[in-house]
């Protein structure tokens, strides 16, 4: 019976963001816009660090890679959601669904490994100025991205291969825009015990070894500057730091907004809502926050935008 239940659900409905008709031009002008400023201004990010000799430093290699991974993370859910609002329809396949808790789980991981890295690289840079380039050798950078996909890689297949068991109702519909791990195990027919039990796991491990490690390594960088003499010589260390405290301040603040609104709430319609901002927004506004705070990026930027003029 089970075996039959999940061949027959072939289709999921994404209730989206609104079912009201009249909104769905206005969603569908907004999220392209945000959807296509992502896409640019993260390329621009990436285009600047690839033909900028001076931007070739572990601090830009992993910049780099989170601007991939910003481009990544929401194309893993706002084409589909335009599709949908441009078809007039929405139906994503049990495939579609699945394939994209995956890569929503991925991407998502791979942000906030990324973020814990970078911190990483900053308390290096810091607090061992005279090591870094030793310690943080390109083989080393090289490896801890490595390391951050394998990890999200297999954690990821195993949530995917939980899910793999399930069963699910024909006409199964999901509250929300996209398809989240969450919200598939809530609509499930079957028993969700040991997926809710690896679910809570995985999330408090991810978000708390990240965190610990980010918290650390500014606990240790705020310590080195008070040790510091020069007043300038603290702006200097800590304005490297700006745009990545920006950012994580950024992510991990959606993402807790989003928790908390889904906790107090329980509207799974606020929930959806409230997730737009880690899922859309945060991705959107990287790209600036790190070209505005930081004159190198800004530097690169323009000599590309030189050079691009001087081609044409």
């Amino acid at each position: 019976m089970g075996a039959r239940n999940q061949t027959e659900v072939s289709v999921f409905l994404l209730l989206g963001l609104s079912e009201d008709p009249e909104l769905q031009p206005l969603l569908f002008g907004l999220f392209l816009s945000m959807y296509l400023v992502t896409v640019l201004g993260n390329l621009l990010i990436i285009l600047a660090i690839l033909s900028d000799s001076h931007l070739h430093t572990p601090m830009y290699f992993f910049l780099s890679n989170l601007s991939l991974i910003d481009i990544c993370f929401t194309s893993t859910t706002v084409p589909k959601m335009l599709l949908n609002i441009q078809a007039h329809s929405k139906d994503i396949s049990y495939i579609g669904c699945i394939t994209q808790v995956y890569f929503f789980m991925v991407f998502a991981g791979m942000d906030d490994f990324l973020l814990t890295v970078m911190a990483y690289d900053r308390y290096v840079a810091i607090c061992h100025p005279l090591h870094y380039t030793v310690i943080m050798n390109p083989r080393l950078c090289v490896l801890l991205v490595l390391i951050c996909w394998l990890t999200i890689f297999w954690v990821s297949l195993i949530h995917i291969l939980l899910v793999g068991q399930l069963t699910f109702c024909p006409g199964t519909e999901l509250p929300h825009f996209f398809c989240e791990l969450a919200q598939i195990l809530k609509v499930a027919c079957s028993d969700t015990l040991i997926n809710n039990i690896c679910l809570y796991v995985a999330t408090a491990l991810l978000c708390m070894f990240p965190l610990t490690g980010i918290l650390f390594s500014y606990s240790q960088i705020v310590s080195s500057l008070m040790r510091m003499s020069s007043t300038e010589g603290k702006y200097k260390a800590f304005s490297t730091c700006g745009s990545h405290l920006s950012v994580v301040s950024l992510f991990y603040g959606t993402s807790l907004g989003v928790y908390l609104t889904s906790a107090v709430t329980h509207s799974s319609q606020r929930s959806s809502v409230a997730s737009v901002m880690y899922t859309v927004v945060t991705p959107m506004l990287n790209p600036f926050i790190y070209s505005l705070r930081n004159k190198d990026v800004k530097g690169a930027l323009r000599r590309l935008f030189s050079r691009a003029a001087s081609c044409s």
